[in-house]
């Protein structure tokens, strides 16, 4: 779709920036905060580069208002940030931190008094390590009451300044790395097991919605999902067919159950024929029909691209020198080892021809950011927040305090400039907040993966002076702000 001319974002549109609790708090066990997974997970030799872990983070415990005044001199609108369910409630169900609440309290009130309106991600990754103990975290449906106390706690506390709230960030991204690849916590390889726990998640966010609905009437929550558009490497019908079968099996898991309360039929009767789907009850299905979210967070850095399953469309290497498959997964392997590979009969991903990458490998297709939101927004009709959306990169500060990051303008320039397009075929957005305000903590690649606006002086081996240097970006974006444009 071509046009003369692009629709203005609104005067009121929420331009923004995110964090996440983990990454940039530090004070990990300061003024009663208990110990997350990540707390722990992140300890665990050889899971993070060179042992990176969050204590420290950036320190932004005790540099928040230093971080809020950079964050009001930039012009942002918005800022998206997680709570530690640890800081508030050490232990996930017991007793109440006070401290905790007042370190948010302070926090949010910084940010409106800069007019700087707070997003509240309830869950960041961060689960307390005693519900991992006492009930096996995700994978019990004990902890959702727990989940709930919590919720029940924010809500009160917060839910007369705070208007929008994220219950769950990139549940698929979470439930993948944690409980299929090992890593991330709680560093499980089973993927019966992570459709089981995902379930459980669900149940949770759909009691947390309900919840909310009758605390926070004025307010407005949703899930925060990690969504990329899927491409069939070819016309061939055979490759749109697998890219739709990656659509429902990547994108609509997830999203048809947060807008519709329900499983896709496809991919449900593929797990059950696995023998790998989640338990779901009559009373499940109730409460997943009843829980309706406000609008949709999504979260974007690429998509992918799909053929026809190797089974049916096997490539060379998968030949024998007579051209006779060397190996038939889903007719030869146990039925075991097929479900620790469910995508094998459904479809292959491979590489778009078409595609730059990032240094990490990362696509980057600004192009399918419009598709991304034009899709999610035709199918659901639900307001969208771009909850993250950003470029990682080995940022070099420079003498005089610079860094020249016009690799990160390029790279938001063309993506708010699709994320307009968007707007301007009609969907609904309501804000857009750059992945991320500061650097921080990378899960698992530690401090050379820098995503931020703010430089922070400090490595992977010392915290150095977590001096904060406004980067090139920054002055791009503040004035983008005030523009609006």
């Amino acid at each position: 779709m071509y046009y003369k001319s692009l629709k203005r974002f609104p005067k009121k549109f929420l331009w923004g920036a995110a964090s996440a609790a983990y990454q940039i708090e530090g004070a990990w066990n300061t003024d009663g905060k208990g110990p997350s997974i990540w707390d722990t997970f992140s300890k665990i030799p050889g899971k993070t580069y060179h042992g990176t872990n969050g204590d420290v983070a950036i320190d932004h415990y005790h540099h928040y208002r230093e971080d809020v005044q950079l964050m009001s001199e930039m012009g942002l609108k918005a800022y998206r940030f997680s709570i530690a369910w640890s800081r508030i409630i050490p232990d996930g169900d017991g007793k109440v931190n006070a401290k905790g609440l007042k370190f948010y309290d302070d926090l949010i009130n910084d940010l409106l008094d800069h007019n700087i309106q707070p997003v509240i991600t309830l869950y960041h990754w961060d689960i307390p390590q005693a519900l991992q103990d006492k009930f096996g975290g995700w994978a019990s449906r004990k902890v959702i009451a727990a989940f709930k106390k919590y919720c029940q706690t924010v809500f009160a506390q917060y839910g007369d300044r705070v208007k929008y709230w994220v219950t769950f960030n990139e549940q698929n991204v979470f439930t993948a790395m944690g409980y299929r690849w090992a890593s991330h916590p709680p560093n499980v390889t089973d993927v019966k097991r992570m459709y089981a726990a995902n379930h459980i998640i669900n149940l949770a966010n759909a009691v947390a919605i309900n919840l909310f609905h009758e605390m926070v009437p004025e307010g407005k929550i949703g899930p925060s999902f990690g969504y990329g558009p899927t491409y069939p490497i070819t016309a061939d019908p055979n490759d749109v067919l697998a890219a739709d079968n990656a659509d429902d099996f990547n994108n609509n898991w997830w999203l048809d159950v947060y807008c519709r309360g329900t499983y896709p039929v496809l991919v449900m009767n593929h797990l059950k024929n696995l023998g790998i789907a989640p338990e779901v009850t009559e009373d499940d299905s109730r409460l997943l029909k009843s829980a309706k979210p406000d609008f949709l967070g999504i979260n974007y850095y690429h998509g992918g691209t799909f053929q026809q399953n190797k089974i049916e469309h096997p490539s060379k290497e998968e030949h024998d020198e007579k051209g006779f498959s060397s190996k038939d997964p889903y007719l030869m392997q146990p039925k075991d080892a097929q479900a620790q590979q469910p995508e094998t009969p459904m479809f292959k991903n491979v590489q778009n021809p078409y595609l730059p990458k990032t240094e990490w490998g990362w696509e980057i297709d600004p192009v399918g950011f419009r598709v991304a939101l034009r899709r999610v927004y035709e199918k659901y009709q639900l307001p969208i927040m771009v909850t993250e959306n950003g470029l990682g990169a080995k940022d070099q500060l420079e003498d005089g305090k610079v860094v020249n990051d016009q690799y990160r303008i390029d790279y938001l320039q063309a993506h708010i400039t699709e994320m307009q397009r968007a707007l301007t075929d009609g969907v609904e957005l309501l804000g857009y907040c750059a992945w991320s305000f500061t650097d921080l903590l990378s899960w698992l690649n530690g401090y050379k993966k820098r995503y931020g606006f703010v430089y922070i002086n400090r490595n992977d081996d010392s915290e150095l002076d977590l001096a904060r240097i406004p980067k090139k970006s920054f002055y791009w974006y503040q004035d983008f702000i005030r523009r609006n444009s």
